[in-house]
């Protein structure tokens, strides 16, 4: 991807020297499996559970900040990250301006093994994850590592279609998707919130494609190679793909955020199309 030289957005927080722990954490190991298979690239972390809080504890989190030193290598990223947190934001202001709207800024949160947020305390083995309630994306880097070593899908457009995966959350909450979709999931539970849970995540990585489209209209970001890279890391969180590393067989009806296929598929779906209106997962027979 070309990104150097570019514009890095402001909208940065480096939380990376507070350490974070959490005393009296409930839910027990249950609740820490499906976490860990589910919520890789998603949204609040609260909707796997239905709406449970992510952890139940009286106690408050305890916070200790240190002075943080970066390697080079997470200097890199953290750069890059910046710039491509940047290009999101052009890409969106502009679409939202051309349907009489006015897109705000999210800002994205950088941290080194747990986290604090509006919803609730989080740890890293979650991966990266969006919250309405502030509007922030909330990204430990090394899930990178993660993601380049154990699910064999490297490169810098792979990191670029997570981040983007996550704003794409914060454009379904713009727009009121998101909110909706919680309320329908409480409403009817079970396999329905699931199946829900599936389409808003599938629409999020729609909207990343719409973002990669876009961005190389504006600037020919995309490299040769990028694309690839992109889908690679969709198929490399795809519910199938984890649950069978994870227990070694797969369970359909417990997917949250949809198939290695699906996700590919609705990607490419907004690559090629460049449309919201072309990512409306919703539809009875999109999925």
């Amino acid at each position: 991807m070309k990104w150097r030289g570019q514009r890095q957005s402001g909208n940065v927080e480096d939380r990376r020297g507070t350490t974070v722990r959490r005393a009296g954490i409930g839910g027990g190991l249950g609740v820490v499996a499906i976490l860990l298979i589910g919520s890789l690239l998603g949204v609040d972390p609260r909707v796997l559970l239905g709406g449970v809080e992510v952890v139940n504890s009286i106690a408050p989190p305890v916070e200790e900040t240190r002075p943080y030193q970066e390697t080079d290598a997470e200097a890199e990223t953290r750069q890059f990250l910046a710039v491509v947190l940047a290009d999101t934001e052009d890409v969106w202001a502009a679409i939202f301006q051309d349907m009489g709207g006015r897109y705000r800024q999210p800002r994205l949160v950088l941290f080194s093994g747990a986290v604090q947020s509006a919803c609730g305390f989080a740890e890293a083995a979650m991966g990266p994850f969006y919250c309405p309630p502030d509007e922030r994306v909330f990204v430990d880097m090394s899930f990178f590592d993660e993601l380049r070593e154990r699910m064999g899908a490297g490169g810098d457009f792979a990191q670029a279609y997570v981040l983007a995966h996550e704003i794409g959350h914060h454009v379904q909450n713009l727009l009121g998707t998101s909110g909706k979709v919680h309320e329908l999931q409480q409403r009817h539970g079970g396999a329905a919130a699931k199946q829900l849970s599936v389409r808003l995540e599938l629409q999020a990585d729609c909207y990343a494609g719409v973002w990669a489209r876009h961005a190389d209209r504006m600037r020919g970001v995309i490299e040769p190679g990028d694309v690839e890279e992109a889908l690679g890391a969709a198929s490399a969180v795809g519910d199938d793909r984890l649950q069978r590393q994870a227990q070694g067989y797969v369970v359909p009806d417990s997917f949250t955020h949809g198939s290695s296929a699906q996700r590919m598929r609705w990607f490419r779906i907004g690559l090629d199309s460049g449309s919201l209106a072309a990512c409306d997962t919703f539809a009875a027979d999109s999925v």
